[in-house]
């Protein structure tokens, strides 16, 4: 009898000629995944992209019944519209593709803050279209407060920039990207600063969230294997906060992390179903990786903490705690129509 062969999977992630001529699994970053794999009967190669050998990577994946994408929106200076049009046909063709671009677009802008500002973790949060509504409505929140805006679409901190009114009505502002520092400036130097982001290619718009004051003490990450909670990431960042030390190192957990299983019970038993449903994403189309930042909120009004969606990471969530390789396997073997437990 013909023992039926391997399903095969791709890994996708970013690289030049020579890292895709080595395609080296134990040299990667995710040599644990690929080892994991290989031991749950799955044959899993590497998929090293870039645009200038697209085409070749194109008839790579068409051999494979699933592909793991791991791209930064953008990477090296380049946005990555081949690579999600690329994604896009091999989707259609009936390969799984994780994460969909399509998925990308539904939870890994910062527009899913606006989508969800209503929600039991969402925050104070407005879309601005416009230079002249900037202009209008921002100095009238600035007196109560704080304001983050951020672009579309990003990574790193980059187009994310804290505006506060200073003592002599002139703004302090911060990019979140490493490095920046403090500077000063009227509104119309803000505006100069901030322009960019309107132009089409960087999606037309920001969105402008009220500062979380409780930042320094620390955000976290929550892993997720599609809905449910498989790691934790905690991390102090302190990229906005005025006078603080630059971020330590993000700290990698377990799902069961003591002080967080509130969090965990709230995104598994309800909101990850709200968040799926307004922004129209079924439970097969969440991610097989993806996560979810949280800065800590005000106390509610019995005294629990709240906590205030940040972010949701979906394009390359790279580095992740060693606790979602199992779930992430046995998510892939389900899939690709394997039996989540024993060998192929």
């Amino acid at each position: 009898m013909t023992a039926t062969p391997a399903p095969k999977v791709a890994l996708l992630y970013p690289g030049d000629r020579a890292a895709r001529d080595r395609a080296d699994r134990s040299a990667s970053r995710f040599a644990a995944l690929f080892d994991a794999l290989a031991a749950a009967g799955v044959d899993a190669e590497p998929a090293v992209y870039h645009d200038d050998f697209a085409d070749e990577v194109m008839a790579q994946l068409r051999d494979v019944q699933a592909v793991l994408v791991w791209c930064n929106p953008i990477e090296d200076g380049r946005r990555r519209d081949r690579l999600d049009a690329l994604l896009r046909t091999l989707a259609q063709t009936g390969v799984l593709v994780s994460a969909h671009p399509d998925a990308i677009g539904h939870l890994g802008t910062k527009d899913v803050l606006f989508e969800t500002r209503d929600l039991p973790f969402g925050s104070d949060v407005h879309r601005v279209d416009s230079l002249a509504q900037l202009a209008a409505e921002l100095p009238p929140r600035l007196r109560h407060g704080a304001r983050v805006l951020k672009q579309h679409r990003g990574h790193s901190g980059i187009g994310v920039w804290r505006v506060e009114q200073a003592a002599d009505d002139t703004l302090l502002v911060q990019h979140a990207q490493r490095g920046s520092v403090p500077q000063r400036m009227d509104l119309a130097a803000l505006q100069a600063t901030l322009a960019p982001y309107f132009e089409p290619a960087c999606g037309g718009h920001l969105i402008d969230q009220a500062w979380q004051p409780r930042l320094a003490e620390g955000m976290v990450r929550a892993y997720l294997v599609e809905d449910r909670v498989t790691g934790f990431g905690v991390q102090a960042v302190n990229a906005l906060h005025p006078d603080a030390p630059l971020p330590g190192p993000r700290l990698y957990h377990g799902p069961d992390l003591p002080g967080f299983q509130t969090l965990r019970q709230q995104l598994e038993s309800n909101w990850i179903a709200l968040l799926r449903e307004r922004v129209g994403l079924a439970t097969d189309q969440l991610p097989l990786l993806w996560d979810c930042d949280f800065m800590l909120g005000d106390p509610t009004a019995d005294g629990a903490q709240r906590f205030v969606l940040c972010e949701i990471n979906v394009s390359s969530v790279s580095p992740f705690p060693p606790s979602c390789i199992a779930p992430l396997v046995a998510a892939v073997r389900r899939r690709v129509g394997l039996s989540s437990e024993g060998g192929a």
